[in-house]
């Protein structure tokens, strides 16, 4: 982990989970394309698929879905973890402390309405990096002041900017979201960037709008159909890296 927090070497576990997870923080900071997919269920792809994402370039990837029971989340993990090694990325699980601890996932991801950020810290025990949604100015500043805290959060997510089917009912936030996570994490940062801790734009993200999030002042996503909706995945994480950096001031 990033000496950004404190947990002791000796708590975390020895062996290739324990490089996998030492390797959480410090990988989130080179990280710029996030992608969530579900079980893939009528694709029955999972594997095949996040293996092309990651060859396309996707830095991390998160198991989102929420029709799935734990056991089989965890045989889908599993899967996602070899991809993973084999590539040298990051996973994340979603919302479940207890199967990121069960899994040794190097990265876990709380919303606002889910299991605050200083319980999961001591759950999780040093193992994981851990990401925070923010959908408001409030709560984009309480990410940020939680990063340079005790509990110390690892990266936040900023959206979702446009209406999307993936989280129903929530309302978008818009581009004004992302300019001012830009400006208060400079601001807070001193000339680092990020302001220290990484943070990504998400929802309703794709070939289409990266140009204005950049613009807004993003350098990181979190995308969902852009790649799993895709006839081939590898190629459209290329395209959005690519678009990220065409971007680029």
């Amino acid at each position: 982990m990033n000496v950004s927090h404190p947990p002791a070497a000796a708590s975390r576990p020895s062996g290739t989970d324990a490089f996998i997870n030492a390797e959480g923080s410090a990988g989130l900071h080179n990280a710029r394309l996030y992608l969530c997919t579900d079980a893939r269920r009528r694709q029955g792809d999972f594997e095949q698929f996040v293996d092309a994402a990651f060859a396309g370039g996707v830095d991390i990837i998160q198991l989102r879905d929420k029709s799935i029971e734990a056991a089989e989340e965890l045989e889908l993990l599993a899967v996602l973890k070899e991809a993973a090694v084999r590539h040298g990325r990051l996973w994340a699980v979603n919302d479940r402390a207890d199967v990121a601890v069960l899994s040794g996932a190097p990265v876990f991801h709380i919303g606002q309405k889910d299991l605050p950020l200083k319980a999961a810290r001591t759950l999780l025990n040093g193992n994981a990096a851990i990401g925070l949604s923010s959908h408001s100015p409030d709560q984009v500043d309480a990410a940020l002041a939680a990063a340079a805290g005790p509990a110390a959060l690892d990266y936040f997510c900023v959206g979702p900017l446009w209406a999307t089917p993936t989280k129903p009912g929530r309302a978008a936030v818009g581009l004004d979201l992302v300019k001012h996570a830009a400006a208060a994490s400079a601001a807070q940062g001193q000339g680092k960037p990020d302001g220290g801790v990484p943070w990504f734009a998400i929802g309703g993200i794709d070939h289409g709008n990266v140009e204005q999030v950049v613009a807004a002042g993003a350098s990181r996503i979190v995308v969902v159909r852009a790649i799993t909706e895709a006839d081939d995945p590898a190629a459209a994480a290329a395209s959005l890296l690519g678009a990220l950096d065409a971007a680029r001031p």
